[in-house]
């Protein structure tokens, strides 16, 4: 049977890597790497030819599991419409922080969009949906109990 030492990382393409790095380090994950990946390695992972993207790493302080964030240079990236919470796929990007109430008054006057309201979750957690650069939906969690 497999064994599962640790979730490795969570990948989200996205077409303006500046900007998802800096909403991402906003929240608080560090940039670990950031690199450009291409080559037989690359094109047989993701099943296209002369495939080359921009990858980074972001990790929460002190290590952990990575968000993998890449912007396709060849092919380009593709655009997709912003996912509403019952369609199936990759459905959040969970982040635990502190003073989630400010952080979600900061994101939404900096332009980003609360997918709901700030709810709470039998007296130990704050949670609030945040779509982040490109749609990405970001779920902030604070424990309060």
């Amino acid at each position: 049977m497999t064994q599962l030492p640790r979730l490795d990382h969570v990948n989200v393409t996205v077409a303006d890597l500046d900007a998802t790095i800096a909403f991402f380090t906003g929240l608080g994950l560090e940039l670990d790497a950031r690199t450009t990946i291409e080559g037989e390695f690359l094109d047989t992972v993701v099943g296209m030819e002369d495939a080359s993207t921009e990858t980074v790493w972001l990790r929460p302080p002190g290590g952990g599991g990575a968000l993998e964030v890449s912007r396709y240079d060849r092919p380009g990236t593709v655009a997709a419409d912003a996912a509403a919470p019952n369609v199936v796929g990759l459905r959040a990007v969970c982040l635990e922080i502190t003073d989630l109430r400010a952080t979600v008054e900061r994101l939404v006057s900096e332009g980003h969009e609360l997918v709901g309201e700030v709810g709470e979750h039998e007296g130990t957690w704050l949670m609030a949906y945040v779509r982040g650069p490109e749609g990405i939906i970001v779920s902030l969690t604070e424990r309060i109990g």
